[in-house]
């Protein structure tokens, strides 16, 4: 006797075609850096509107696991991403994808929101790497100023930053491991900014080396959505994707950090801080916000997010920076951020739908600058050197900003998303 294979039933086999695309919409939303809710959040709007009548989900950094059910059947799968970067783009597209299909209440087809999603992969990033590049060293160009960097310092800067940034595109997108890149990229960013200001000094052009501002040239290297999207997921109580963003997001920071204290021995320098230069305090506000604008302009393009968003989150980091900065001479430090960011959350759900973008595109590009990059290499630093009173200090620091960074945009997400102000 032959037993004959039993072929599931056609609305099994619809599940499980539904349940790929969801999936495959989650994979999308977490290569592209966004928080473990929004990638949930996604999944499930995108379920529902192809038929799912419920879609569970578990997210982690790297790994998504799905549950779609449908009547009495359900399909689980699990996927693994080892990408993790940062795509505003993408991110925009799949939340207009979701949005769209959620307010038409119509029951969309696999094949409708796989094609969607095909285009939507298939997007090549909005900037070559020689000029996402370049928004990284106009990001870091405008850091070099606001941490008390002159003509000089910005201009180096700028180069160092460029060359830095663009040997790192160039390595990722060959499939380097991302520690070892983030490495060499910092201390070829180091070394470029020594050389310039060196050569200036040579050349005469300098009486002084101006070698102190080396730390502004790979600031580009510090892993600002992460920390920031990595907080909110503890806000949310997801505490496996928001411990596992937060380790990866130091594991950068260490390797960054490492490679400047190395050249920084090299060299024998060490990264103290900069004397301010005197500026007059009516036009050192002017310089101060426009400083910040181009700073988190540079980020959100960096980011790969159009012109459009990124000028909004450029508008709303101008306002909360600057307020920051001169707050930070009369409360600590992490009070400061902690209202700056609270701002920036406020803003953002006001201009973000104005827009026609998510919240997050706008909100953690206008955070990034305000996050202490500079005071978490320093702790590394001194940490390496066995000064282990100054690490504290610095790294504690930077801990507290970091995480009031993040409770003011929670706290501004549970005034503004009635989502965000109940547990499910």
């Amino acid at each position: 006797m032959v037993r004959v294979p039993t072929q599931p039933a056609d609305d099994e086999l619809e599940l499980i075609r539904q349940s790929g695309v969801a999936l495959r919409v989650g994979r999308l939303s977490l290569s592209a850096g966004t928080g473990s809710y929004r990638v949930k959040s996604s999944m499930a709007r995108i379920a529902r509107a192809i038929g799912v009548d419920r879609h569970e989900a578990h997210v982690t950094l790297t790994e998504i696991t799905t549950t779609s059910h449908r009547g009495p059947s359900f399909r689980t799968e699990v996927a693994e991403v080892r990408s993790v970067g940062i795509n505003a783009d993408r991110l925009a597209e799949l939340e207009h994808l979701a949005g769209s299909l959620a307010r038409s209440g119509r029951r969309a087809t696999v094949e409708e929101v796989s094609a969607e999603l095909d285009r939507i992969e298939r997007k090549p990033p909005l900037y070559p790497d020689a000029v996402n590049a370049l928004w990284a060293a106009v990001a870091c160009a405008a850091f070099a100023f606001l941490n008390n960097g002159g003509p000089v310092e910005m201009a180096s800067a700028f180069v160092a930053a460029w060359l830095g940034q663009l040997t790192r595109r160039l390595l990722l997108h060959r499939g380097f491991n991302q520690f070892g890149v983030t490495m060499l990229a910092a201390a070829l960013a180091c070394l470029a900014y020594l050389g310039l200001v060196s050569a200036v000094h040579g050349l005469g052009a300098t009486e002084v080396r101006h070698a102190a501002g080396y730390i502004s040239a790979v600031l580009f290297l510090v892993p600002g959505f992460p920390l920031v999207t990595g907080g909110l997921d503890l806000a949310k109580l997801d505490f496996s994707a928001g411990v596992a963003r937060l380790t990866y997001a130091l594991m950068i920071l260490t390797s960054a950090a490492l490679a400047v204290w190395g050249v920084s021995i090299a060299v024998g320098l060490s990264p103290d801080p900069e004397a301010a230069p005197v500026i007059d305090a009516a036009l050192l506000l002017p310089l101060r916000m426009v400083a910040s604008f181009v700073g988190v302009l540079g980020f959100a393009l960096m980011f790969n997010s159009p012109w459009r968003m990124a000028l909004g989150a450029a508008v709303v980091g101008m306002f909360a920076n600057t307020g920051r900065l001169y707050l930070t001479g009369e409360l600590a430090p992490q009070a400061a951020a902690a209202g700056a960011a609270l701002l920036v959350g406020l803003l953002a759900a006001v201009i973000a739908p104005r827009l026609g973008v998510p919240r997050i595109t706008v909100s953690v590009p206008a955070v990034v600058i305000m996050v202490p990059g500079v005071s978490a290499y320093r702790s590394v630093f001194y940490l390496s050197n066995g000064d282990t009173t100054q690490a504290l200090a610095y790294g504690v620091q930077a801990g507290l900003v970091v995480v009031a960074l993040s409770v003011g945009l929670a706290v501004a997400r549970m005034l503004t998303d009635r989502e965000w102000g109940f547990e499910h």
